[in-house]
């Protein structure tokens, strides 16, 4: 009888508040094992050879994640929703480096002349097997529900180049914190992101996604502007920064390094 009514009070509790019972703790304590700063903090590199002794925790959080149907993610709220496929998308990252560890130098080893990496279908979620492209270029960029460009700096792409892995699983009641704190961080690193002149040469992330960061979010409507919303981070000068905001600033982009973020 108690395990009916238990079961009775658990379809009363509205969805939203269920996304909060979705445990996140198998993928935090991953990060918080086998993520290490670097750079003073602005970066990190990944312990691979600890994440494949844990490989068994990693597989188990991502077919907790697969459990969850497409019904029951659309109750959630939003900051709910974008927390689980981030995380998602970064555990199945690393899980996808597993596949090839120790025999591989860079996430694009793993793709082939036809296919890349990113396209080939490889989580399970929603019921099917979908690509990592699907989850952050679909799910998240175009599904229209999210409209964050902070997500570029949130989702790890399991290179050099690529902005910080976090060393703790992104929750919904967080988020926003998590965003801004990853944003700083990935903009404060000079070596990715630094003054040049008159302007600013940045990551290549800003020129393949200029257009995220050109929708208005904090009512940045050009890369300029957004920059000067994270003046002090990216070191502009006042008069640099008023002149970004006003959507005038000389941009160049850095090379990208596609090395594997290994911690040595």
């Amino acid at each position: 009888m108690l395990r009916i009514l238990l079961s009775l009070m658990m379809l009363l509790v509205p969805v939203s508040a269920q996304a909060q019972g979705f445990d996140h703790g198998g993928w935090d304590a991953l990060l918080k094992r086998n993520v290490v700063v670097v750079r003073g903090g602005v970066a990190s590199a990944v312990r691979y050879d600890g994440m494949a002794r844990d490989r068994a925790a990693l597989k188990t959080y991502l077919a907790s994640a697969s459990k969850i149907s497409r019904a029951t993610f659309d109750g959630w709220t939003k900051p709910d929703q974008l927390a689980f496929l981030i995380n998602v998308y970064n555990a199945a990252t690393v899980e996808l480096i597993l596949t090839a560890y120790p025999n591989v130098k860079s996430i694009k080893d793993l793709g082939t002349f036809l296919q890349g990496p990113w396209s080939k279908p490889f989580v399970t979620l929603f019921g099917k097997q979908i690509s990592l492209d699907e989850i952050e270029h679909g799910m998240i960029r175009k599904s229209g529900r999210y409209n964050d460009p902070r997500i570029h700096f949130a989702v790890n792409c399991a290179s050099i180049g690529c902005p910080a892995l976090a060393r703790a699983a992104y929750r919904g009641a967080t988020i926003d914190a998590q965003l801004d704190a990853a944003t700083k961080g990935f903009l404060s690193d000079r070596t990715r992101n630094r003054p040049n002149g008159n302007g600013v040469a940045v990551s290549n992330i800003f020129n393949w996604y200029r257009g995220d960061f050109e929708k208005g979010w904090r009512g940045a409507k050009t890369l300029p502007a957004f920059f000067a919303l994270y003046a002090s981070s990216l070191g502009l000068s006042p008069a640099a920064a008023t002149s970004a905001k006003g959507g005038q600033l000389d941009i160049s982009f850095l090379a990208y390094d596609w090395q594997l973020n290994k911690a040595g």
